[in-house]
């Protein structure tokens, strides 16, 4: 491709509404145009990456043995009222009418089109297993989108749907999507993990996400350096302390503590750490009236919450609650009863694994403006009633598969895979005939991968202060040609050519600069759009029988006989 015959839009400075890398580069080199709210045209350049994405996501699921089709964008709401979806989903499913006022939806996603399309044409066994694919148009109506591609209203996602006889196949189909997006992320030259994740609104009973690791990532995922663990912060298990509960050593004691509502005030207060504390969080939930105990430097895991039955549909509790239930104004409230204030038999204690092991903690006394020091399971409040991972793990927790400790990094997820089982054929009626003609549900996967997202992804991991730097399988072109003065020398032009022709000939994606500019802005701009390789050719160097190569990420050219540069730059490619 020659420049000149391409378009590009670059500008030196990002919107003010970008706040994150990706999008300021995306904007800046001209890849993307907003048209409204989350929702964005690709122009020629950031399309040619697109489709670099695309091509190796098609060609890893064409090998992995799922089969191609494409699903509407704009689906009937029968389906998604008979799935139970169409008064689940909030209003980030679009909602739409015809001219004959019947109901339709945008799609997020086709778990009820596929199952509808598996019901009716795989009747049999011998059918099965089958996954199908496409990669389509997806709207969401986020209430904030933000980060440019990354969260935006309209995106496009690559979701296939396997259907088999039973669970064995169905985990079998899960492995093969599971080693086949590794393949993907790999050869789209991304560092990335698969973590074990909360199925989330999908549904079903395990779930991977693809975690590419930057620092911009709003997920937080949870790795052991020494083994293969890895799993997103709603996942990872917090394990229990390996040590006994030691015994306790200092008397209980009350303490004014007038104002010190928060732990770190406490501790300040008290001169104690906060891993000495015990903090107090309060719900309301089926079970009632909950109080939950953690160390006071950690955090609260809300899923995992959602998991202890005696948290089932969980609220934040009231003041009004509070003082109902612990006699205390919240910032003073613990599980050491006080002066009758707390009232065992309308509280449920549920403790953390690490709280329940502590010993002589500092907690709140359930009376204003007191908290007490040396308090103890057991013997100054009764043992916890549920004791439960409710925490997010931290850096250096112990991995829960037993192989060293855990380190957290933040990521970006680009891919989702999971096993439904029977959540939609059931509902939709997916069955077939098995060997013994007997009609069964059929069980199901599902497996998406945000082809915009990963482009985002990409770039958040890979750049630096001059621009993108493409890994070489998504770059718009792998190699560009800087031809100086190509508009004013008769020898650039003719050099340039016919290497262009050459790299062309052999395959290469190559293209030419032929546009004229001056060196500083023509090197700026392939610069900013990330081409992973650069041949510099000018008539100075041309005198000397030379080029310049250079890598994206290289602080300096390379001189290169020019009679040499295509076998070079074939060597740099592989």
């Amino acid at each position: 491709m020659k420049l000149s015959n391409f378009f590009l839009s670059t500008t030196k400075e990002a919107p003010a509404e970008a706040e994150i890398v990706s999008h300021q580069l995306m904007m800046r080199a001209g890849m993307i145009k907003k048209l409204g709210a989350g929702i964005y045209t690709w122009m020629p350049l950031g399309v040619r990456v697109l489709r670099k994405v695309e091509n190796i996501v098609r060609e890893e699921m064409n090998a992995a043995g799922a089969v191609e089709l494409l699903m509407p964008v704009i689906q009937p709401a029968e389906l998604w009222q008979e799935s139970g979806r169409w008064d689940k989903m909030g209003p980030e499913m679009m909602r739409i009418k015809d001219r004959h006022d019947r109901d339709f939806i945008v799609q997020p996603t086709s778990e009820e089109v596929i199952t509808d399309i598996a019901r009716q044409e795989l009747r049999s066994w011998r059918q099965l297993p089958k996954n199908f694919y496409h990669i389509q148009t997806k709207f969401r109506d986020e209430r904030r989108p933000r980060f440019g591609v990354m969260r935006s209203r309209e995106f496009i996602m690559k979701d296939a749907y396997s259907f088999d006889v039973d669970k064995d196949g169905l985990m079998k189909s899960y492995q093969i999507m599971y080693d086949a997006y590794a393949r993907i992320f790999t050869r789209l030259g991304l560092e990335f993990r698969a973590v074990n994740a909360d199925t989330g609104n999908i549904g079903g009973f395990a779930s991977h996400e693809f975690q590419v690791l930057a620092e911009s990532g709003e997920d937080v995922i949870a790795y052991a350096p020494d083994s293969d663990f890895a799993a997103n912060l709603e996942m990872a298990e917090g394990v229990a302390p390996v040590a006994p509960r030691a015994a306790a050593s200092k008397a209980l004691e009350l303490v004014h503590t007038p104002g010190q509502k928060t732990c770190e005030d406490v501790g300040t207060f008290l001169k104690l750490p906060l891993e000495r504390q015990l903090k107090a969080m309060m719900y309301m939930s089926d079970s009632g009236f909950v109080l939950c105990m953690l160390r006071a430097d950690h955090m609260v895991n809300e899923i995992k919450l959602g998991k202890v039955p005696a948290l089932a549909n969980y609220r934040p509790a009231t003041a009004e609650e509070i003082e109902a239930h612990l006699g205390v104004e919240p910032g003073y409230c613990g599980p050491v009863p006080r002066h009758g204030n707390a009232h065992p038999d309308k509280v449920i204690v549920v403790a953390d694994r690490t709280a329940a092991a502590m010993a002589d903690f500092v907690c709140g006394a359930n009376e204003s403006g007191y908290h007490v020091t040396g308090g103890n399971w057991g013997r100054d409040c009764p043992e916890p009633d549920v004791v439960a991972d409710i925490r997010s793990v931290v850096d250096g927790d112990a991995s829960p598969d037993g192989k060293g400790v855990l380190k957290l990094r933040r990521g970006i997820e680009v891919g989702h895979v999971f096993a439904l089982g029977q959540a939609y054929s059931a509902k939709l009626g997916a069955k077939f005939l098995d060997k013994d003609q007997k009609e069964q549900v059929m069980e199901m996967g599902c497996y998406g991968i945000g082809i915009t997202r990963v482009v985002a992804a990409a770039i958040e991991q890979n750049h630096d202060e001059k621009g993108i730097i493409w890994p070489q399988a998504m770059a718009p072109f792998a190699v560009v040609i800087a031809a100086l003065g190509y508009d004013r020398s008769a020898e650039v032009k003719a050099e340039a050519d016919s290497l262009y022709a050459s790299l062309s000939a052999s395959g290469v994606d190559v293209a030419l600069d032929d546009r004229g500019e001056r060196p500083g802005v023509m090197f700026a701009e392939l610069e900013l759009i990330g081409i992973p390789h650069r041949i510099t050719i000018g008539d100075r160097g041309l005198k000397e029988g030379m080029v310049e190569y250079q890598a994206r990420r290289d602080t300096a050219a390379t001189k290169v006989p020019l009679a040499e540069i295509a076998a070079f730059v074939a060597r740099a490619l592989a």
